[in-house]
Order: C-alpha cells, then sequence, then structure tokens
C-alpha cells in the first residue's frame, strides 16, 4: 500500500527529483523554446514521480492547483533562471494582501542544448516551498505593515490600495482596508502584477539567503540572474 504523501515528504521529493533531473539528457527538449511546454513537461514527470510512490490527489485543469487535497493544498510552478515568473487565476483583490489561499513549489531551471548530443540538460538552480501565509505581494504587504504601525486609518489604506491600482471597486477596498486593520497581513514575498491573471515574480524567492518562516529553500546554487 503507498503511504499518505505529506507536505514534509513532497519536500524531500522535490529536492531528490531536482538532484536527478538535472543530471539527465532530456532529448525531448533538444531545441524546445517555450517554456510553457518545458514547465509541463517538468510537472508531468514530478507529478508521476509522487503518485508511483504515495497516495495522492493530482489536480486537473478544472481546479487550478496541482496538489489540491486540503492537507497539501500546493500548485506546482516551473520557471525558466532567466526570467522567474508565471501566472496563476485571479480570484480577488485580497490575494495581493493577504496570500494565493494555496502553497506554491517552484522549480527553477538553467536549460542547455547539447547539439552533438541532440539533447537538452535542465539544470535545477533553485526549488523553494513557499506557504500560503507567504504568497503575497512582498512590497505591497510591507508597506501596508508599515502603514499600520504608523497608525493609519481606514481612509488611508484605501487612499493606498487605489494608489496601487489594487484591481477592484470602492466597496471592495473599503471591506479589504477594514480586514486589514483587524487583521496585519503576513510579509509576503512574491511579486504579483496585476492583470486578467495574476503575475508571479520569483526573484526574491530565488535569491533568498535568510531563513524565513513559511518558506524552504530546498534547492539553492546561489546562481546569479542573467
Amino acid at each position: 500500500m503507498k503511504k499518505k504523501l505529506t507536505i514534509k515528504k513532497l519536500i524531500k521529493e522535490a529536492q531528490s527529483f531536482c538532484v536527478e533531473q538535472s543530471t539527465i539528457e532530456h532529448r525531448v527538449l533538444f531545441g524546445v523554446t517555450d517554456g510553457k511546454a518545458v514547465g509541463t513537461f517538468i510537472e508531468q514527470k514530478f507529478q508521476k514521480q509522487l503518485s508511483d510512490k504515495y497516495e495522492v490527489m493530482i489536480g486537473s485543469s478544472a481546479s487550478g492547483i496541482d496538489l489540491p487535497s486540503e492537507d497539501i493544498l500546493t500548485d506546482i510552478k516551473v520557471t525558466s533562471i532567466k526570467q522567474p515568473q508565471s501566472s496563476c487565476p485571479f480570484k480577488d483583490a485580497k490575494q495581493k494582501v493577504f496570500g494565493l489561499g494555496y502553497n506554491l513549489l517552484i522549480f527553477v531551471y538553467d536549460k542547455s542544448d547539447d547539439p552533438k548530443r541532440k539533447s537538452a540538460i535542465l539544470n535545477f538552480v533553485s526549488c523553494s516551498f513557499v506557504a500560503k501565509e507567504r504568497t503575497a505581494d512582498y512590497t505591497t504587504t510591507f508597506r501596508l505593515r508599515e502603514m499600520i504601525r504608523d497608525k493609519a486609518n481606514e481612509v488611508d489604506i484605501i487612499a493606498y490600495l487605489q494608489d496601487k491600482n489594487i484591481p477592484a471597486d470602492e466597496i471592495t477596498l473599503s471591506k479589504l482596508a477594514g480586514r486589514i486593520l483587524k487583521t496585519l497581513p503576513e510579509q509576503g514575498y512574491l511579486t504579483i502584477s496585476n492583470a486578467l491573471q495574476w503575475r508571479l515574480q520569483y526573484q526574491r524567492i530565488v535569491m533568498l539567503t535568510d531563513e524565513i518562516k513559511g518558506i524552504t529553500t530546498i534547492v539553492s546554487y546561489n546562481k546569479p540572474l542573467r
């Protein structure tokens, strides 16, 4: 009988996956420049590794989250070191302040092609597990936390949210400001750009050297961004 997947085991599997896959020649990826195609390939390989060993729920495109069970609730993100970012569905404005609502497992690779062998190597230079509490926007939460310490009121908070073009109407912003005053947002570590889909950028996670509660650095080769 397969063992039940846990967050701890997920992190351990991600580490072994990065180490193993960084040594494999991937002929099917030779010459592939489409980051989405590479990301899908990696996600499917990792999901297969998990499902072969553990009792785990794998999400569908409809669910929007790769590992949607309540005890795991983690979306897998795969991105190139050249531009470590991806998109995710926009649900509501409070995600930028209070987080996405689920954890992230972020694989960052550096792909190189070998013309002689007609194969590609995926060197995983970074892999991190980010708890849902840390998935808000860094700058927005940093400033809001400062404002709360400086005794900002609801009008101040609404004005700041409007200035940052948070995608919401006045009623929603008023409710959000009220929640911010009641519940201090956790410091987020993503950069979230406004769009029809959120655009998530991971540079701060990739370059992180401090130990932050809620962020587990699984693999880090401290390779500078190009």
